[in-house]
């Protein structure tokens, strides 16, 4: 370990409850202490005392490209390529679309199964509202790259399952993509603070994200968007927002890019809330890739041993290998829903995917092997004493 680097967990980074297990970090991160106090002084001391002039004088308007840059490096960006705000849906579909420009003579979009819903619902909606011939295809995780065929001009795929946390190779895909003549676009909202990533390695076009899951911004907290940046400037972006535009303030009524990964910027930037993730950021100080990638191995096989001599009865629907997984770990149960709701009511958070997933994230800024062993011991009480079978346990939220 280097004298820069930070000893892992960090758990006096985070505002965690007393006695809580939260191994949901892949769903919400916690709440970075930092965080509550820079909002207060942003607050008070920008918005409350500077008003409009805040845009200027504080630099509101630069903070897109600020923490862009921040984010950037958490994913082996460049300075310069990575651009804040709106939703990861929005920045999918910008992307989306900008990679059906450059293969005008195309009609595949291809994605796997494994793929998060949102990402396939913005790929119906572009093709729908397009009505030029285009096509969906989804095929299996493992047949992604053997699927790169002429006749697709953008893989969508996200690198890490939400349901399993099984984790593509970002340098196969990628190049078995480009060998085909594919645009390569990468969701990294599973990725981003959780695993090492090298988009400037990997040579991809295009990757999104959001930030309230890994990288602790909090509900709400904007999504990235990043573009290769020798071809950004050859991007005519479908949402042509204002403050994509290269002189917003001359008001033209006719939309000119401005250079560069600006012109992905679409609407005024959700300044709170990136105030709120730029704090966040702050508990990557000294936090090497690397080393936070060998801890959640450790932690996330610790806990799979455990739960298979101790919770027999429940199936591992994670990959084996975890090289081939996130950091996330799910297990599988005709009783998964109400099993998962007795654990969070005895303070050991993880969440529930349908149809029978129990997911359980590994984080380890703020995890360590006491967490893993309380974790288990009660969920071995939860199944063993069946704690879960209780009505109130059945009763499903809307979310789950």
């Amino acid at each position: 370990m280097t004298p820069e680097t930070t000893a892992l967990p960090v758990k006096d980074r985070f505002d965690l409850p007393p006695g809580m297990v939260y191994l949901d970090g892949n769903s919400l991160g916690p709440l970075p202490r930092a965080v509550p106090a820079r909002l207060a002084e942003m607050v008070r001391d920008e918005w409350g005392a500077h008003l409009i002039k805040g845009w200027n004088v504080d630099d509101w308007m630069g903070q897109p490209a600020r923490v862009g840059d921040r984010v950037g490096r958490l994913i082996g960006a460049p300075a310069g390529s990575v651009t804040m705000g709106d939703t990861l849906s929005v920045k999918v579909y910008q992307a989306l679309s900008a990679a059906l420009q450059m293969r005008p003579d195309r009609k595949v979009i291809l994605t796997d199964s494994g793929n998060f819903p949102s990402d396939i619902y913005m790929a119906e909606g572009l093709i729908r509202h397009l009505g030029a011939g285009h096509a969906l295809r989804i095929v299996a995780p493992e047949e992604v790259a053997q699927a790169m065929t002429d006749e697709v001009a953008v893989a969508m795929i996200t690198q890490v399952d939400y349901r399993s946390g099984r984790m593509h190779d970002m340098g196969d895909v990628t190049a078995a993509a480009q060998a085909a003549g594919v645009v390569m676009l990468w969701d990294l909202a599973h990725s981003a603070g959780a695993v090492p990533v090298d988009l400037a390695g990997s040579g991809c076009e295009f990757a999104v994200g959001c930030t309230y899951k890994y990288l602790n911004g909090g509900p709400g907290a904007p999504a990235f968007i990043y573009v290769r940046p020798d071809l950004v400037d050859t991007i005519d972006p479908v949402l042509s927002g204002w403050l994509g535009h290269e002189r917003p303030f001359d008001f033209d009524l006719s939309y000119t890019p401005a250079p560069g990964v600006e012109r992905m910027r679409v609407g005024t930037p959700p300044v709170l809330q990136l105030t709120a993730l730029d704090a966040a950021l702050d508990v990557w100080d000294g936090v090497d890739m690397a080393d936070l990638r060998r801890r959640s191995i450790a932690l996330s096989e610790l806990f799979i041993a455990q739960v298979e001599v101790r919770c027999p009865g429940l199936r591992l629907a994670s990959p084996r290998d975890p090289a081939a997984r996130g950091t996330q770990v799910s297990f599988a149960s005709d009783n998964s829903y109400a099993m998962m709701q007795a654990l969070i009511a005895r303070d050991v958070v993880g969440d529930f995917r349908a149809p029978d997933l129990m997911r359980f994230g590994f984080t380890p800024l703020y995890l360590d092997e006491g967490d893993i062993h309380r974790a288990v011991d009660v969920l071995t009480d939860v199944i063993d004493n069946r704690l879960w079978d209780d009505p109130a346990y059945l009763q499903k939220s809307r979310v789950t």
